[in-house]
């Protein structure tokens, strides 16, 4: 499944919650710039805050596998395709290079921060909180989110993405209340491969169209 844009595939998942959760206390958080532009169609519909969670993925070094994510609130987060012994394995294999890449993944983190659209955790708080990425090909960014989220009391923790891995799917399923996944891909190719349009917007035009949504409801 091809998308003509990452707003229409928005607009699309957000015809999917619309009946449920219009008149449902909700917030939208988008996981990275490319998710705000699907995040906020779906926003818009439900009359809804948007807002983002800033996260860093780290990878293995020659391996173009993710290790695992850091959260702007510090935490860090394995990939739950992991077993623990592949964990242990790479971290006594890897310690000084993953600790180096934490450090600066949290400095590169908090500068973005410093530019605005740090998340507000009232705005979470007994609501339904939907998690929003623009394709989901590793189970590390949602997974973080998840834990960034655990301390919170929400409703519900409801996964929305126009695509996704079979592995993911299947870890998510277990971990989210509810899940909306367009398309699950069994061969991942590069996000930007699913959409005709890439136009994400710098970190400072996404900051601006989250203090913006508020204007756009529909």
């Amino acid at each position: 499944m091809y998308f003509e844009s990452r707003g229409q595939a928005g607009r699309i998942l957000a015809d999917q919650l619309f009946e449920d959760y219009r008149y449902e206390d909700c917030a939208v958080v988008a996981l990275g710039d490319g998710a705000v532009l699907v995040g906020e169609q779906i926003a818009a519909a439900l009359h809804c805050v948007l807002t983002m969670l800033v996260t860093e993925e780290i990878e293995i070094p020659g391996e173009n596998l993710s290790f695992g994510a850091v959260s702007q609130g510090g935490g860090f987060t394995y990939n739950a395709e992991f077993t623990q012994g592949q964990i242990d394995g790479y971290t006594s294999e890897f310690h000084g290079y993953l600790g180096e890449e934490r450090r600066k993944a949290f400095q590169k983190i908090n500068r973005l921060l410093g530019d605005g659209g740090t998340i507000d955790l009232e705005l979470l708080r007994h609501h339904n909180v939907i998690l929003v990425s623009d394709g989901l090909d590793s189970i590390s960014e949602l997974g973080v989110a998840l834990d960034f989220l655990k301390p919170i009391e929400t409703k519900k923790i409801i996964v929305a993405s126009p695509i996704a891995t079979i592995p993911v799917v299947d870890i998510v399923h277990v971990q989210a209340d509810e899940v909306h996944i367009l398309d699950v891909k069994a061969n991942y190719l590069a996000t930007d491969h699913y959409y005709e349009i890439n136009d994400i917007p710098s970190h400072d035009d996404t900051v601006e169209r989250i203090s913006q949504i508020i204007m756009r409801w529909s």
